[in-house]
């Protein structure tokens, strides 16, 4: 994506006192970058299997450091371990979703080969269907997040979002100033419809969790102030979006945010916070953590800890999608950003999730199942089939037959565990 602009003064020293102001303002800098509409940058991370015990986690010093045969063949995607193992590929953006999706698709399948000469497979499901949730990547950040989650009464669900959950993500260019506000609002709206469609997450540890996604859930059960929708990014009424300021609603969500882990030493030392700290109490001085003012460095790290469903970071992350199997992610990934980029889906689209755009809750239980959730994904996809680049038609064709019969990839996952039992499912899953 766009490079953000510099957001301090360039002769602000980052190991400076901040103040609440000055972390305002950087906040709200950092937000949104103006660019053109276009470029599109594609992450997908996938659960590590031992192809020779599926059911056991993978062993840290079997991936760390990445093999270098692993790294070369993923080609110009990026290779990054999160704390449960899963294996993220980060492609660098591209003039569109074609070839966005093209590159990583190569790139995946290199990287696939390449693993499995070392006996480690990949599974695309948005929550690991088999195994317990196990950090096993001893990074002193996820360290410090594990023990931020479990000192503020959220254990289980920190455990199953950073241990057993794998996402697709869009990442789209920011756009013009002047339609910050509707671009993302859309970007909002489009959620519950594309968490119901993507949803591929219906089991959890062996266990059928009674959630389409079961990755959302985990999502939904951390602090809001973190993890939830950026307050003041949409409105009651589409019409009203306009008038919106989304990079005000996401500088005022960072500082009310609670800071997850300080530094205490390097950029690699760290502690967690044991208590629910908004940075604006940090930065005004009602409280001192690690005995200190924060700085312009300690509100960059904490911007890395804020996890919405959409998320500012100069351009667009839609964070919301479950991953899904490599049938299925291609065509999400091309829905999701056609009904965001092409100037006539994106209207249409905007009108077709008028009813389902705060169903958050209702989409990541029972996805399709919800009748208006179900009547705007048939919308949303029958307006983006006529619009995706031709190559990638077939697969959302494909895409929109499921949900027309009412299913998501989630429900296929569901029937064939319930057909021949969830350790079978998981192993046929490394080979898919």
């Amino acid at each position: 994506m766009t490079v953000p602009r510099v957001v301090a003064d360039d002769a602000a020293d980052e190991a400076e006192p901040l103040t609440v102001d000055a972390a305002y303002a950087r906040s709200h800098q950092a937000a949104l970058t103006p660019s053109a509409v276009g470029q599109v940058g594609l992450e997908i991370e996938t659960h590590l299997v031992n192809l020779d015990a599926v059911a056991d986690p993978v062993v840290w010093g079997r991936v760390d450091p990445m093999p270098d045969a692993v790294c070369a063949a993923a080609g110009r995607s990026a290779v990054t371990l999160e704390p449960g193992g899963q294996l993220e590929l980060s492609g660098p953006p591209a003039s569109g979703i074609l070839t966005t999706v093209t590159e990583l698709q190569d790139d995946g399948e290199r990287a696939r080969l390449a693993l499995a000469e070392l006996r480690l497979g990949v599974v695309h499901a948005g929550a690991d269907p088999l195994r317990p949730p196990r950090r096993v990547n001893p990074r002193p950040r996820y360290r410090a997040m594990e023990e931020h989650f479990a000192a503020t009464g959220r254990a289980e669900p920190g455990a199953v979002m950073m241990n057993s959950t794998a996402a697709l993500q869009v990442n789209l260019e920011a756009g013009p100033e002047s339609d910050w506000p509707e671009r993302v609002a859309r970007a909002h709206r489009l959620g519950p419809t594309l968490i119901a469609i993507s949803a591929s997450s219906p089991w959890l540890h062996g266990r059928d969790t009674g959630w389409k996604s079961a990755r959302q859930r985990a999502w939904n059960g951390l602090d809001a102030r973190a993890c939830g929708p950026v307050p003041g990014c949409v409105a009651p009424e589409a019409a009203d979006d306009a008038a919106l300021d989304p990079a005000s609603a996401w500088a005022r969500y960072a500082l009310r945010a609670p800071v997850a882990f300080v530094r205490t030493g390097d950029d690699h030392e760290v502690t967690a916070v044991r208590t629910p700290v908004p940075f604006e109490r940090w930065a005004s001085g009602e409280i001192r953590l690690a005995g200190r003012a924060p700085t312009a460095a300690d509100l960059d790290i904490h911007l890395t800890t804020l996890f919405p469903p959409v998320r500012l970071r100069g351009y667009l992350e839609l964070r919301y999608l479950d991953m899904t199997a490599p049938c299925w992610w291609p065509a999400i990934a091309a829905v999701a950003t056609t009904l965001m980029d092409d100037p006539v889906a994106a209207d249409l689209a905007t009108e077709a999730t008028e009813r389902a755009a705060l169903r958050w809750t209702n989409a990541a239980r029972q996805g399709l199942d919800d009748a208006v959730l179900a009547d705007s994904a048939r919308r949303c996809l029958g307006i983006a089939a006529q619009r995706v680049p031709a190559p990638l038609g077939p697969a959302v064709a494909a895409l929109a037959d499921l949900v027309e019969s009412g299913r998501c990839p989630g429900d296929l996952l569901a029937e064939r565990i319930t057909e021949i039992g969830p350790h079978a499912a998981f192993e046929e899953l490394t080979h898919a």
